[in-house]
């Protein structure tokens, strides 16, 4: 079977690092997957669910902020924000959360605090789609 060595990193720890089937990520206009021996690209991520294959046959589940991605002689490193397993979500934060940016969204601010606000909802709304989506089953 043909892999390559993933390594995704959140600021706050390395949620995975080992071999890798497929990368299947969120991007701007919907996903893009990366298979072993893909050609040498740099791209960003965007907010939402990442999905990756093990050699095993197992299919693994994160939900991610937006980060950055390199492939480079077989190898894939994914830098985030966040990492999370769709079992490590706690829903109620990520209601507040999203409560919280949908209040400031109706508020007066600058351009950049409406995009970091923006970006807060997106992510959570992510994260409760992503728990409800996978752990629903």
């Amino acid at each position: 079977m043909n892999t390559f060595y993933l390594k995704i990193v959140a600021c706050d720890r390395v949620f995975y690092e080992g071999e890798a089937t497929i990368l299947v990520f969120p991007v701007e206009d919907g996903e893009m997957a990366i298979q072993a021996h893909h050609e040498q690209m740099v791209t960003t991520t965007e907010i939402g669910t990442m999905r990756f294959g093990t050699p095993d046959g197992q299919m693994h589940i994160a939900i991610v902020s937006d980060g950055m991605l390199t492939v480079k002689k077989n190898r894939v490193d994914v830098i985030v924000y966040s990492a999370e397993r769709p079992e490590e979500i706690d829903e109620f934060r990520a209601e507040a959360a999203a409560e919280r940016a949908r209040e400031k969204l109706q508020q007066k601010q600058s351009l950049v605090e409406y995009h970091i606000t923006a970006s807060s909802l997106a992510r959570a709304m992510a994260r409760l789609s992503g728990k409800d989506k996978y752990l629903t089953k």
